[in-house]
């Protein structure tokens, strides 16, 4: 079946789509979270620092612990490209695959950025966050946070 919408309604529609604050996989997360007991995280806070050439970056995880200097990035399925769940769309195909390749570069580039700052870095499928998935989830979790032992102090550094 094809589109229901123009191609202008369409790209009208999908512009109006904003990547931060994906309430059904990052509530799902906060409530393992708090489930597990793991505590002292932050959601869509600010995480800044400087490239190795001195120039500033900020990014923005779904969720900070400061004082375990871990930060957890939930990706969606569709958005970040998942190999097993990615789907993508037929029509305007060359626009979405230049979009998935360009979301996919700037998660490598935060992801390494971070890990020069000394962060921890853990990326999650939106799909790990399904029910059935979850007791697999827990147990990664638990190796993370096994290694990423919270600071004497409390502080990030």
């Amino acid at each position: 079946m094809g589109d229901v919408y123009t191609r202008a309604e369409r790209s009208a529609l999908m512009a109006k789509v904003r990547g931060r604050g994906n309430l059904t996989t990052e509530e799902a997360l906060a409530k393992l979270l708090r489930a597990q007991g793991w505590s002292g995280w932050r959601r869509q806070q600010v995480v800044r620092g400087r490239t190795a050439a001195g120039e500033r970056f900020q990014v923005r995880p779904d969720f900070v612990f400061r004082g375990r200097r871990l930060v957890v990035f939930v990706d969606g399925c569709f958005w970040h490209g998942c190999p097993r769940h990615g789907t993508r769309p037929r029509g305007n195909a060359a626009f979405w695959r230049g979009k998935f390749r360009r979301n996919q570069a700037r998660d490598r580039r935060d992801t390494r950025r971070l890990r020069r700052q000394g962060w921890r870095v853990l990326r999650l499928w939106e799909h790990e966050l399904k029910p059935k998935a979850r007791p697999r989830l827990r147990v990664k979790l638990g190796k993370v946070f096994a290694r990423a032992r919270k600071s004497p102090t409390g502080r990030s550094g």
